[in-house]
């Protein structure tokens, strides 16, 4: 049973001293440009970082028509007045030399001409037309990233093309979570950590993961003396306010629940009255969990028993006011085979609390709902007929996996076999952020259409028959957006850098009118987002003029689970009707043997970092460079025994990559897991920073996709390390 041999107190002290170091530097001091600018106003405009999906609300400080500096909105529930070095740094992506600054047509391999708009949208309006005409809609996809702008105009015009495949990042995200969810309680309900006494994190980094107000409410509740217990093979900086680092062997999360699960039911710790009012399938589920005894999860995922039993009781004592936190990516959003199991089986656990819509316990939202366009005025095109070509929804392909997400790692091998002919791409980098960049590279290009729309080149973009630019957030106003019980929107702060690029409204309705398909895109922007926000009794100057407004919250609702049983699914007929397992059960991940020069290659975030876009950032890229960020992690036992030491070059194999990186020789990892942060490893030739620094994950694992919900299976590898040379 391996044990981590670091004191909590060494660990805070260089913490500490990290981050002062980063606090103090000079990176990102706008001191020289002050000195230089002359004494003329600031106006602050209301805006939202675009830097991860977290989209927290900011102010942008607007100097000379350029921008100055931006700080965090208060009343935005994200950001409540902070920003993250991301959103400071990700704001100058209007002046990033990176930008594509005009239509773009590859005419070679990576050789692109520029062209006039009218071109652009003759030429692939002609193409897509060929395409419906010769194989129909249903070979035609759309990926993105889900805003509320391109949620609105991009799903309307496939509709109107006939194509029913819309597809977001979610499987190389959080896929196997929401389908999970979906199909266990009807949705996902969060954990209300300001009221519980008791949480357990599965390898979700709140400090270094999304946004400034998760971790300040981490940092609230370990302050008020909330137990927290951070499962993770990594001691993340999330451990930071942990009461107890529980070190995992990679992939084996389910396991532990699985035990949990055990426990709570043979203890009778589990609330009893609540399972009989809303949950079906129990006596199944009961015994189903007979044989996973803590020392059976003990040898699978290398937990002491008795820790698994505290666990379970400090789940069970403190119940209603405890839980599993919900997850995200981590650990299994789209990582391991066994993913969707391991969500199940939160969501059940959570049951067997009672804490569902209980203070301290899983609440579901209740937010604020937008109107919409009068349909009678602005017609909207007809739903589509056509099947999907990611086999989402159907019998015998994916009929799990939710349509709002999609597949969208798998359009690639779909081109190379023919299924899919045309596809468009917004805001998103699949060929950089889904494994096996060299398999998604060819596939793309098979196609007989390629379009992707966005701000600055990428991977994805590099495929691309046509590249249509789209200007900076700091250069639009974007659709109004609901978060928590406010409305919020992006409005323009500087005018428009580069005049060949365009908003994302003008683009779509350009497209359109050039697919004679303008009478679905008859109004403005304006027009949409004032339908939008009028039953919210707000208006589009008053957004302008604070950035993010709070509304009436609706009445709370009853309990209630969208499910088919309208109960939580302990036992799950729908999984029952597709052949997969009703009631979890222990699936071993692909990856779970590591010999002695082998790991299991997980990945994680970076509090300077998102995904790919953020080490293209100057500044951040600057702040990584420095500290020698970007290095792999392995454990100092293991590291001695493969005649490693800290900083040495070492190579990473594994069947599909071989790659060169330095080395983070640390007590703070398991030693069956080798950690490689996110986001690194660029390759985009036109791209001007960051091309070639550090590796990705991505690189070493094969292009799969997980039966039930569709994920990726990112973390499903395992790698060689050696000393670089040997």
């Amino acid at each position: 049973m391996w044990a981590p041999k670091f004191p909590r107190r060494t660990f805070l002290k260089a913490t500490a001293v990290t981050a002062a170091a980063v606090g103090a530097g000079d990176i990102l001091s706008f001191g020289d440009w002050l000195r230089k600018a002359d004494a003329a106003p600031v106006t602050k405009i209301p805006s939202l970082c675009e830097t991860c999906s977290a989209a927290c609300g900011m102010w942008v400080h607007v100097k000379n028509g350029r921008i100055w500096k931006v700080t965090g909105q208060k009343d935005h529930s994200q950001s409540r007045g902070q920003l993250c070095a991301r959103g400071h740094a990700g704001i100058a992506m209007a002046y990033h030399k990176d930008r594509i600054t005009h239509p773009m047509k590859r005419i070679g391999d990576n050789d692109f001409v520029p062209i006039s708009w009218d071109q652009a949208y003759s030429e692939i309006a002609a193409k897509l037309q060929t395409v419906l005409k010769e194989h129909g809609p249903e070979k035609v996809f759309f990926s993105h990233n889900p805003r509320p702008t391109n949620s609105f105009y991009w799903p309307r015009l496939m509709a109107a093309v006939g194509s029913a495949t819309i597809q977001s990042h979610h499987s190389i995200c959080s896929t196997a979570r929401d389908v999970a969810y979906k199909w266990t309680t009807g949705g996902m309900a969060t954990a209300d950590l300001g009221k519980t006494k008791y949480i357990v994190f599965l390898g979700r980094n709140y400090v270094e993961g999304l946004s400034p107000s998760s971790a300040a409410g981490m940092a609230a509740a370990y302050a008020k003396g909330t137990t927290i217990i951070v499962v993770d093979p990594r001691h993340s900086n999330a451990c930071l306010f942990a009461s107890e680092w529980v070190p995992i062997r990679p992939g084996t999360d389910l396991a532990l629940l699985l035990a949990v699960a055990n426990i709570l039911i043979t203890e009778n710790l589990y609330d009893k009255e609540f399972v009989a009012e809303w949950c079906v399938g129990f006596d199944e589920f009961k015994k189903g969990m007979a044989a996973y005894t803590p020392e059976w999860a003990s040898a699978v995922t290398d937990i002491p028993a008795d820790t698994i039993r505290a666990i379970a009781r400090g789940l069970g004592n403190n119940r209603p006011a405890s839980c599993i936190e919900q997850g995200y990516k981590a650990p299994n959003g789209c990582n391991y085979a066994n993913g969707t199991q391991m969500f199940r089986m939160v969501a059940c656990v959570n049951a067997l609390l009672g804490n569902y819509g209980q203070d301290g316990g899983m609440k579901f939202g209740n937010a604020p709902r937008l109107g919409s366009l009068d349909a009678k005025q602005y017609p909207a095109p007809p739903k589509p007929k056509a099947a999907r070509c990611d086999g989402v929804g159907i019998k015998g392909e994916y009929p799990l996996c939710q349509a709002s997400q999609g597949i969208v790692h798998m359009m690639p091998q779909r081109a190379l076999e023919g299924k899919a002919k045309a596809g468009f791409l917004y805001r998103i980098n699949v060929a950089r952020n889904a494994p096996d960049p060299a398999l998604l590279v060819k596939g793309y290009k098979a196609l007989d259409l390629f379009v992707v729309c966005d701000v600055k080149w990428s991977e994805s973009a590099m495929c691309a028959h046509y590249i249509l630019p789209e200007c900076s957030p700091a250069e639009r106003e974007d659709l109004p957006a609901v978060v928590g019980a406010a409305v919020t929107m992006r409005t323009a702060a500087i005018d428009i850098v580069h005049s060949e690029t365009k908003p994302l409204p003008e683009i779509v309705a350009g497209l359109a009118a050039h697919l004679g398909l303008e009478k679905y895109f008859a109004f403005s922007r304006e027009d949409v987002a004032a339908a939008m926000v009028k039953p919210l009794g707000v208006t589009l100057d008053d957004l302008r003029a604070k950035g993010t407004v709070k509304v009436k919250a609706p009445a709370a609702k009853p309990l209630s689970f969208a499910t088919q049983s309208k109960k939580i699914e302990l036992y799950c007929q729908a999984f029952a009707d597709n052949g997969f397992p009703p009631v979890p059960v222990w699936e071993p991940p692909y990856s779970a043997a590591a010999g002695k020069d082998s790991f299991v290659l997980i990945h994680g975030k970076q509090g300077f970092l998102s995904h790919t876009t953020s080490i293209s950032d100057p500044y951040l890229c600057a702040i990584a460079k420095r500290y020698g960020l970007e290095r792999l992690w392995i454990n100092a036992a293991k590291a001695k025994k493969l005649g490693i030491r800290d900083g040495d070059l070492v190579e990473v194999a594994s069947p599909q990559a071989k790659r060169r990186v330095r080395v983070k020789v640390t007590e703070r990892i398991h030693p069956d897991a080798a950690y490689i942060p996110a986001g690194y490893g660029r390759f985009a030739p036109f791209l001007k920073t960051g091309v070639g620094y550090g590796i990705s994950a991505n690189d070493f694992v094969p292009a799969r996709v997980e039966p039930i919900s569709g994920h990726a299976m990112m973390m499903e590898v395992v790698v060689t390390v050696r000393k670089a040379g040997e």
